[in-house]
C-alpha cells in the first residue's frame, strides 16, 4: 500500500476503473478526467505524458485521430488500492495522429492498465500494450 493512502475496497477501485474507461474514453467526457485523475498523478510512459495535463493533451490527440475510439473492458482484478484492467481498444484512423493523415484503417489492440487509487482518484497509472501492433495496423 502507498504511504498516506487509505485502503479502498475491491468494489470501490473496480468501480473507478470501469467509470474511467466508460466516461473518459467511450463517452469522451473531459470533466471525468478532472473528477477521476489526481492532479499529481504519475504514469509510466513519457511518450504519452506522465502528468495530469500531459494526459489530457494526449487524450485529445487520440480522440482527434480516432474519433470512434472505444475501450471494451474484458476483465478487472482489484486488491486493496490497486486495480488491473484488461481492455481492448478499437477505432478507425479518421484524423491526423502522430503526424499521419487519416488512413481509414481500423485498429484493435489488447492491453492492460494497472492503477493505484486513493480517495476516489487515480494517483498512478501504468499501461502495457504492444505499440508495434498499432504501427502494423496503421500500415507504417
Amino acid at each position: 500500500m502507498l504511504k498516506g493512502t487509505t485502503t479502498a475496497t475491491n468494489q470501490d477501485v473496480t468501480k473507478i476503473a470501469l467509470e474511467w474507461f466508460e466516461r473518459v474514453w467511450n463517452q469522451r467526457d473531459e470533466s471525468a478526467i478532472d473528477q477521476l485523475l489526481d492532479r499529481n498523478t504519475i504514469g509510466n510512459d513519457p511518450n504519452f505524458g506522465t502528468g495530469f495535463e500531459e494526459f489530457k493533451n494526449q487524450w485529445r490527440l487520440w480522440l482527434s485521430g480516432f474519433p470512434d475510439l472505444n475501450f471494451k473492458v474484458l476483465e478487472v482484478y482489484a486488491k486493496g488500492n490497486s486495480v488491473v484492467t484488461h481492455w481492448q481498444m478499437s477505432g478507425t484512423h479518421a484524423g491526423t495522429f502522430r503526424n499521419i493523415s487519416a488512413t481509414g484503417r481500423k485498429i484493435k489492440i489488447d492491453g492492460v492498465s494497472i492503477d493505484e487509487i486513493s480517495t476516489g482518484k487515480i494517483i498512478s497509472g501504468k499501461d502495457f500494450w504492444d505499440t508495434k501492433i498499432l504501427d502494423q495496423q496503421l500500415g507504417i
